[in-house]
C-alpha cells in the first residue's frame, strides 16, 4: 500500500520508522513548519521532517490544509491510506476524503477516554493506573471515530509523562503496522466507540504547572509527573521560581508550602494532606540538580515556605 504519514513530534517519527521498515511505500510525509526553538530561536525541524529527510522522502509543511492549493499534494500523492500522529494541525473532511481507504490515527489512549490533545499528561493528572494506543478511524469529530486496534499500558507511580510517552510510542509503532497489514489483508472493520466514559484531554496551560501547596501531595507529585518534560511543575520561594522535576510522596505534615526538611535525600514540603519530597530541582537560568547539589547554590532550611498558587 502507499501510506502518507501527517505527524510531528518525535511520537509521530516513532510510527513512521517503523511503517518503513515495513516497507511501505510512503509518497509523501506532512509535517508541521520549522518552529523556532532554543535561546537564539532559530528555526528547528521537527522530528518527522528529519527523518523523512533522511530517507529521501517528499516534504510538504502547510500551515493549514483548508485550501484545494493546500490539500494538492496530498491527491497527487495517489495514496490508498493516511497516517496521522500527533500531527498538530486539523485535516478538514476534504482532506480525510482523498485517500481511498481513508485515514488512520494513533492516539496515545484508551479511547473513548482521553480524546483530544494531551491524554498521556490528563492521564497521570486524573490518577489512571492504566493507559494505553487506540488505532482509529478518522472522521470530522474529535477522536470519535471506529476503533481498530487497543492495547493498555499500566501507569506506574513513577511514570513521567517523558518516559510514559516513550513507552506509548513503542506500542502505537507496532500497533500501526499491524492495522496497515490488516487493511492490506481486507480486514477493514471497526468497533464504535461507546458513549458511555468520555473524557477529553485538553491542550496543557503552562499556568496549570504552578503548584498549589494547598493540594494534596498524591495530586502534586502526579503534577511534577505530568508536566515532565513539558512545561515543568514550578514553585516559588523568596521570590525566585524553582522547576521540580522529580518528587515522591514523604511522611510530615504542616502548613501548605513549609519546607519540613532540606538536606541530601530532598526538600520535604507539607502540603494540603501529607508532604512531598522534592528530589531533582532548578533554579531559573540554572541545570536540572539532584537536591544535594541543588541545596549547595539555593540554601533552603526548614521554617521556609514556598509560595502558595494564586487562586
Amino acid at each position: 500500500m502507499r501510506v502518507i504519514f501527517a505527524g510531528t513530534p518525535e511520537f509521530a517519527a516513532i510510527a513512521l520508522d517503523a511503517i518503513l521498515a515495513a516497507e511501505y511505500s510512503v509518497p509523501l510525509v506532512l509535517t508541521q513548519p520549522d518552529r523556532p526553538a532554543g535561546r537564539g530561536l532559530t528555526l528547528q525541524a521537527s522530528p518527522v521532517k528529519q527523518l523523512a529527510l533522511k530517507h529521501g522522502l517528499t516534504l510538504h509543511q502547510p500551515s493549514s490544509l483548508k485550501s484545494e492549493v493546500a490539500r494538492q499534494p496530498i491527491v497527487d500523492a495517489r495514496s490508498d491510506i493516511m497516517v496521522v500522529a500527533a500531527y498538530g494541525l486539523i485535516l478538514p473532511q476534504a482532506a480525510l476524503d482523498i485517500p481511498h481507504l481513508g485515514c488512520l490515527n494513533i492516539h496515545a489512549s484508551l479511547l473513548p477516554r482521553w480524546r483530544g490533545a494531551a491524554p498521556i499528561q490528563r492521564a497521570i493528572l486524573a490518577g489512571d493506573a492504566e493507559t494505553g494506543v487506540t488505532i482509529m478511524r478518522m472522521e470530522a469529530g474529535l477522536d470519535t471515530g471506529p476503533m481498530l486496534l487497543k492495547e493498555s499500558l499500566p501507569i506506574a507511580d513513577t511514570d513521567s509523562a517523558g518516559n510514559l510517552h516513550d513507552k506509548l510510542s513503542e506500542v502505537g509503532a507496532r500497533l500501526i503496522v499491524e492495522a496497515l497489514a490488516r487493511l492490506e489483508r481486507g480486514d477493514r472493520s471497526g468497533e464504535i466507540q461507546p458513549a458511555e466514559g468520555v473524557t477529553y484531554a485538553a491542550k496543557l496551560a503552562k499556568a496549570e504547572a504552578v503548584l498549589d501547596w494547598r493540594q494534596a501531595a498524591i495530586q502534586l507529585d502526579r503534577a511534577v509527573r505530568a508536566f515532565n518534560p513539558f512545561p515543568g511543575a514550578t514553585a516559588q520561594i523568596d521570590g525566585q521560581a524553582v522547576k521540580i522535576w522529580r518528587a515522591e510522596l514523604a511522611p510530615g505534615a504542616g502548613e501548605p508550602g513549609l519546607v519540613l526538611a532540606a538536606g541530601a535525600e530532598g526538600i520535604v514540603v507539607a502540603c494540603g494532606e501529607g508532604a512531598l519530597r522534592l528530589i531533582e530541582l532548578q533554579k531559573s537560568g540554572g541545570k536540572h540538580l539532584p537536591a544535594a547539589d541543588f541545596l549547595h547554590g539555593f540554601a533552603l532550611k526548614p521554617g521556609q515556605c514556598f509560595a502558595l498558587a494564586a487562586d
